[in-house]
């Protein structure tokens, strides 16, 4: 069951990175190892903008899950919206007009990243409303349609893209227009999918109480993402570049440890059996790296004819992806069985080992210290979460009449 309801919402997170990431890095490669930095750089801050905002997706998941058939999701629905508007201005506003300053930050080629950031940065309402539906979606256990919802951006993507890039000669700037204009078109269609639920009154602080220890795990890591490009871009563009590549390819393997987290974060909403999942992300992590290490020369050699940097960083990363999966699996559990904050303190305890490591080792073995650091952190977050017992303690859940799931949601194809 937990495989089953994994695979649509690897497919989900698989095809938004490779819409988000892959597909515009690999078209933007033709302009230049400044163009790719400027792409690398550019989704690097969208995550962290997406780590702020993540608590309110998280959260509205685990309440619908909780809620469903038992109590009315109206309020969670509506609450959901309210913070959307709220955080969409918080962090859209700021960071397009701080855009300049932001991007000389990264990279030597700041004006390209700047170009990058007008347009992403002011879709992110888009985006963060996109995660809202879902997110409600996989609260009443449907993770097929979030699926269909992110393989229809990526196929929007896939024809925009040089479309904006080439055709209207907007150069990075269009890859950015081209996945704002996707998310724009899909979610149209995907508010299709809760306008039913309705519902008074206000939840805010427990959607953001339920969701923040993941938002902050999220953010954590998106600002040490950020440190990292930081100490690379020291080695040059080049390095950036080679991270770069390498990052967007691992995360096609990475997206299998976010997927079991979220489906064991939604069983354990919905007071389900989630066994083992140590085990499962452990075992993940392996096969995940194995498989990096057999396509690393030929994916990498889409992207650049000297792809030495990403190759490179995909061979280390075998040491960082066994405890990281196990890491990210277990999470979702802790998560819905409100023990987030033990999978928020294990990330920091992480970071403070790997921030340091990462700049001693780094002036010792060049980037061959920065991907070291990487596993160490990823080792000692591992140790500091410990695996919760299968099927982790949960909100108190029985069984609801037919009747009253009908009232409370769509069926939605559970």
């Amino acid at each position: 069951m937990m495989i089953r309801l994994a695979l649509p919402i690897y497919v989900e997170l698989l095809t938004a990175v490779v819409a988000v990431g892959v597909i515009d890095l690999l078209w933007v490669s033709g302009l230049g190892e400044g163009a790719i930095a400027a792409v690398t750089v550019g989704t690097t801050v969208e995550f962290l903008a997406y780590g702020l905002f993540l608590a309110v997706p998280t959260g509205i998941t685990v309440l619908v899950g909780r809620r469903d058939g038992h109590a009315p999701l109206g309020p969670v629905v509506r609450t959901g919206l309210l913070l959307w508007a709220v955080f969409s201005v918080a962090i859209a506003v700021p960071g397009v007009l701080l855009r300049e300053p932001l991007a000389a930050l990264f990279t030597d080629t700041p004006a390209l990243t700047a170009g990058f950031f007008l347009v992403s940065l002011a879709g992110l309402p888009v985006y963060f409303a996109q995660t809202v539906v879902d997110g409600i979606l996989k609260g009443l256990g449907n993770t097929r349609r979030p699926m269909r919802h992110a393989l229809l951006c990526n196929a929007l993507v896939i024809a925009l893209d040089p479309l904006f890039i080439y055709g209207l000669d907007m150069g990075v700037q269009g890859a950015a227009a081209a996945t704002v204009l996707a998310r724009a078109i899909t979610l149209a269609i995907a508010l299709r999918s809760v306008a039913r639920l309705n519902g008074r009154g206000l939840m805010a602080g427990e959607v953001i109480r339920t969701g923040l220890p993941m938002s902050g795990d999220f953010l954590a890591r998106a600002l040490v993402g950020m440190a990292l490009v930081e100490l690379v871009a020291g080695f040059g563009t080049a390095a950036v570049a080679g991270y770069g590549i390498g990052q967007k390819i691992m995360l096609a393997g990475v997206m299998v440890f976010y997927a079991l987290r979220q489906a064991a974060m939604i069983r354990t909403a919905r007071s389900e059996t989630v066994r083992s999942p140590l085990l499962l992300g452990l075992g993940s992590g392996v096969a995940v790296a194995a498989v990096l290490n057999v396509v690393a020369v030929p994916v990498a050699g889409l992207f650049t004819g000297d792809p030495a940097v990403a190759v490179g960083f995909l061979r280390w990363m075998t040491l960082y992806l066994v405890p990281f999966g196990g890491l990210i699996a277990v999470g979702g559990v802790l998560q819905a069985s409100g023990r987030g904050s033990r999978l928020l303190a294990a990330t920091l305890a992480g970071f403070a080992v790997q921030l340091p490591l990462a700049y001693a080792l780094s002036a010792w073995l060049g980037l061959t210290g920065v991907w070291l650091s990487m596993a160490a952190g990823a080792a000692v977050s591992l140790a500091g979460a410990r695996a919760p017992r299968a099927g982790g303690p949960g909100p108190a859940r029985g069984p609801a009449p037919r009747s009253t799931r009908t009232a409370a949601g769509p069926p939605s194809g559970r």
